[in-house]
């Protein structure tokens, strides 16, 4: 019955995998804990929602147990997702707000007629959306409604939406509630958030990491590109959501420490030879390409970061070094090794199609040039007489 009532909430299959966001990997499960009076439990909801709660009637529960916890107004149904040390944990990672001062309640596990009346509101979320899309469209409002979650006793539903700016619902809110009989709240989630509520594949060849572990997004400008020397190609760089991919800020920390004493490059190099300017750099292998001006214009030479220090100490002094590089790091900049795709140099069906009869071409004989000595007789003539004469 969990598995169903999950799947129902959109928690697994139903929303692009978002159960394995939900769901916390306890590292602390066995390890005894000491009783406390700090009794919190994590409970999870739909559209990656969490809140903390207070097992005020010290339930024994443990991950996967279905609860009635506290409301406003009422009461809700969830799932609980964490217990034990590691709540404390979360709670602090999390920066978790207090209501009023205190933790809200756990009153019950949930008994069936709960669970039933729980199901009765999960059936109504889609048409509940559908309508509400037209009632947004009917009143002229620049928003979309994403998704609805019901609160477990049928009294409170959450609406989410998308907005590019501020927009005035107060109107929609009236009319939402007239129309459905329940209490509304407006929640606006961004772009990135509808991303991974919807889900996808991302060109990696992976599931979008929004719809799969994601719960934080953290803001992500061209910087991160710049930093890693990667074109500031919109379309490249943008996600399915529209927005920078977030996996721009995975390894930006490493580039910026493995930069730290790299000279600036905006600064020409002077030799004897003439003026150099930037062109690229390979950060893992602390190497800067430069290309010269005029007579000099070679292609892109590969100069160590050491050197081009030197260089730069040496040009601020007025010196000019004969070459741009030395004897022993003398290495011209070659063209890096591309990929070769095997599979696209034969064709799919060349076993497909018929042989060629190649015949083996026979050597010719010394004496006779190119042509080659026959053994077969003239035919003979009707009376009788043949060419071959003896």
């Amino acid at each position: 019955m969990e598995d169903n009532l999950s799947i129902n909430r959109g928690c697994c299959k139903g929303s692009a995998g978002t159960c394995s966001k939900l769901e916390v990997h306890d590292w602390l499960s066995d390890v005894v804990h000491m009783a406390t009076a700090d009794n919190i439990v994590e409970v999870r909801f739909k559209n990656t929602r969490k809140d903390y709660f207070r097992n005020n009637n010290n339930l024994k529960l443990k991950s996967g147990d279905i609860v009635a916890v506290e409301a406003n107004p009422g009461h809700d149904i969830g799932v609980v997702s964490l217990t034990g040390e590691l709540v404390k944990h979360q709670i602090r990672k999390q920066k978790v707000k207090l209501v009023n001062g205190d933790f809200r309640k756990i009153y019950r596990k949930a008994k069936q007629a709960d669970i039933d009346k729980w199901k009765e509101a999960i059936s109504l979320e889609h048409t509940t959306m559908i309508k509400s899309r037209q009632i947004t469209n009917d009143l002229g409002l620049d928003m979309k409604i994403g998704d609805v979650e019901y609160q477990g006793d049928k009294t409170k539903a959450i609406f989410y939406y998308i907005a590019e700016g501020r927009v005035d619902f107060r109107q929609l809110i009236r009319v939402l509630a007239e129309t459905f009989r329940i209490r509304i709240e407006m929640k606006q989630i961004g772009a990135r958030q509808e991303a991974g509520r919807i889900g996808g594949i991302g060109p990696c060849g992976r599931e979008l990491c929004c719809a799969t572990w994601m719960n934080s997004f953290v803001s992500v400008t061209t910087n991160s590109a710049r930093y890693q020397e990667i074109s500031l190609n919109p379309q490249k760089l943008a996600g399915q959501c529209g927005k920078l991919k977030c996996c721009l800020n995975y390894e930006v920390d490493s580039y910026i420490d493995a930069q730290k004493d790299f000279p600036p490059n905006n600064i020409p190099l002077h030799t004897e030879a003439g003026q150099y300017n930037f062109f690229k750099a390979d950060i893992f292998k602390r190497t800067m390409y430069y290309i010269g001006e005029g007579k000099n214009n070679t292609g892109p030479l590969a100069v160590p970061v050491e050197r081009v220090k030197e260089i730069i100490l040496m040009n601020k002094k007025g010196k000019r070094p004969d070459k741009l590089l030395n004897n022993t790091d003398s290495i011209l900049a070659q063209k890096p090794k591309e990929f070769e795709d095997v599979l696209s140099q034969d064709s799919l069906t060349r076993f497909d199609q018929p042989k060629r009869n190649r015949k083996k071409k026979r050597p010719a004989n010394k004496n006779q040039g190119n042509r080659r000595p026959s053994n077969r007789q003239s035919p003979r003539k009707k009376d009788g007489s043949g060419t071959n004469n003896k």
